[in-house]
């Protein structure tokens, strides 16, 4: 591969580790807002309203998409590179917000300690949870993609794309929400609503990215003159 490929290779997977780094930060910040989708009506699971979900899980499903695009393109060693850059991102992230929590609100500030504590203060907690979570899923999202790919030789992208995806996200749900009622964030009421309503809405997303995930590998393929699971080898 020329330089000038090589450089651009580069920037394109810098440019993907920011938009997976930015969704995953950005879900564990706005987790405490909750609404209700309602496809199927009033339809209600296990007492719970089917997909009463926390407004964290709409930026999420994009992190594996970029996982399973950088896993497709790049290998499983940038992908996991990745993966470390996020959870890097998310306890920073969440050292910010305690620093911020302890210093003390000026009288006139636009927001005030009692506000800030009641948006940001279990922020924390999500964070831990999410990146328990988090760290079981996406490894396994990664593992499990390139099982596929070793034993489809590269064909038949849907498969890994969804398989991966299946599996990694009923487990990052399952542990985010079991770990969420542990530690009080949520009740256990909740547990299995929200465990089976996040699964369901996040295989929906899945099955609706896989036209994307084609899209985009055809792209890098065609701009890089890659064979079918051929991947980019960056030597910087």
């Amino acid at each position: 591969m020329q330089l000038s490929d090589q450089k651009a290779a580069y920037r394109i997977y810098l440019f993907l580790g920011a938009l997976f780094i930015t969704s995953l930060v950005v879900s564990n910040l706005i987790f405490q807002k909750f609404f209700f989708w309602k496809p199927f009506g009033d339809a209600h699971l296990f007492g719970a309203p089917l997909f009463e979900l926390s407004v964290g899980i709409l930026p999420y499903p994009v992190t594996f998409l970029i996982t399973d695009l950088i896993s497709e393109i790049y290998g499983r060693k940038k992908a996991n590179q990745v993966v470390t850059a996020g959870i890097f991102a998310s306890f920073f992230s969440m050292g910010i917000i305690l620093l911020a929590h302890v210093a003390p609100a000026i009288s006139d500030s636009p927001v005030d300690d009692a506000t800030f504590g009641r948006v940001f203060a279990l922020s924390p907690i999500a964070v831990l949870a999410s990146m328990m979570a988090y760290l079981f899923a996406q490894y396994i999202d990664i593992a499990i993609y390139h099982f596929w790919k070793n034993l489809t030789g590269g064909r038949h992208l849907w498969l890994r794309n969804n398989f991966s995806t299946f599996s990694s996200q009923t487990v990052d749900t399952f542990t985010v929400v079991f770990l969420l009622c542990t530690f009080g964030v949520l009740p256990w009421d909740k547990f299995y609503g929200l465990f089976v309503a996040g699964v369901i809405f996040k295989i929906m997303i899945a099955v609706l990215d896989t036209p994307f995930l084609y899209l985009f590998v055809y792209i890098f393929r065609r701009r890089f003159g890659l064979k079918p699971a051929e991947e980019l080898a960056l030597e910087f």
